[in-house]
């Protein structure tokens, strides 16, 4: 099926989306906190009484609404749930996600061990390519490829076009290639997503431990129909942050301008971490589309491989002509904490 869009400028759009400012999505609050001294392992939470932010607090596990998104052999559940903060605002975790959405089309396989894909290059992929897959955005723009591996999982807007999302929510990991076409310069956007095994506190069994934080990451590259790379992740992406968790310790949280940095709380694993803290920020309306003005976000912090710890993982190692290439190395990019944040929104403009 081909999805053929007509490429919207609007100007409604634009004066709708200066209505509602980056810092006029959530207003600043001071939370107090509820001391809580029935911790195991000897650890009480909160360590302070108080956060002083613009970010929405909620303590504890989400109601699941959904089991799981995604069922996968050797895979995790993905389940979603709603909390409620103590602002009164509901919040959907770890995030809303168009996963279900018949009219958001899933990106084709790269890699994939839920499916079985397991192409032995990226040409092979690429000519597995059903060319009615093509998203048009312009209809005489240029077939764009791109190469996506995202721990664990991405929506992906060109222009405010949906392109491709991710086909498995949390694991097995993955990588996905998609196709579309546009002319430059175009805009890139990403919801990003860290998923989670305990909703509402961004944690998961690992490691022995029942509550401990996961790490996100996503690594991008995209090629015209030369085989050139025209674009790829690096420091010159744009990273806001909407929702961290888990938070042991408000304190540690702080905001530095459009900042929310949480690179000074703890990411120890607990045998016991339900009673953790999240932050949520609600998205700014029309982040997706290309006139959306990110001027002001922070730019993306970039990480290595064993930071992001793929070098054991196929959908990645498969593939590292493509994201590790000698001429043009792709970089993994999130917000400036990979650990605790697990909502973040990426954007880049393609000149």
């Amino acid at each position: 099926m081909k999805f053929t869009l007509i490429k919207l400028r609007l100007n409604i759009a634009s004066i709708l989306m200066m209505t509602c400012a980056l810092t006029a999505c959530s207003n600043e609050s001071t939370v107090a906190a509820t001391h809580n001294a029935d911790i195991t392992n000897g650890a009480e939470l909160p360590v302070t009484t108080s956060y002083h932010g613009t970010a929405s607090v909620t303590q504890g596990e989400a109601t699941v609404d959904i089991p799981s998104l995604y069922d996968c052999q050797n895979g995790r559940s993905s389940p979603v749930g709603h909390i409620k903060s103590t602002d009164g605002k509901t919040w959907t975790v770890p995030a809303d996600v168009r996963f279900t959405d018949t009219n958001f089309p899933f990106a084709s396989d790269l890699n994939n061990p839920c499916t079985g894909a397991a192409y032995s290059s990226a040409s092979e992929a690429l000519d597995a390519l059903d060319p009615s897959d093509i998203i048009e955005i312009d209809a005489d723009g240029d077939v764009i490829t791109a190469y996506v591996f995202t721990d664990n999982y991405f929506e992906m807007y060109v222009n405010g076009i949906p392109v491709g999302k991710d086909n498995v929510p949390f694991t097995q990991f993955n990588s996905n290639i998609l196709q579309f076409q546009v002319t430059k310069p175009f805009t890139v956007a990403m919801k990003l997503v860290d998923w989670e095994e305990n909703s509402g506190i961004g944690s998961e069994q690992n490691r022995n431990n029942a509550y401990h934080a996961g790490d996100g990451g996503m690594v991008a590259v995209f090629k015209d129909a030369n085989n050139h790379i025209i674009a790829k992740t690096d420091e010159n992406w744009t990273a806001q942050t909407f929702y961290s968790a888990p938070i042991r310790d408000l304190s540690c949280a702080i905001e530095q301008g459009t900042l929310r940095l949480t690179t000074e709380c703890s990411t120890e694993a607990r045998d016991d971490g339900s009673q953790a803290y999240a932050l949520h920020w609600e998205l700014p309306r029309y982040w997706y589309i290309e006139e959306f003005d990110d001027s002001a976000w922070p730019n993306a912090t970039v990480f290595t491989n064993d930071d992001i710890g793929v070098n054991n993982k196929s959908a990645y190692t498969d593939f590292v002509d493509i994201f590790d290439s000698p001429e043009d190395d792709a970089r993994f990019i999130w917000s400036s904490n990979v650990i605790l944040d697990n909502e973040v929104i990426v954007r880049h403009t393609v000149n």
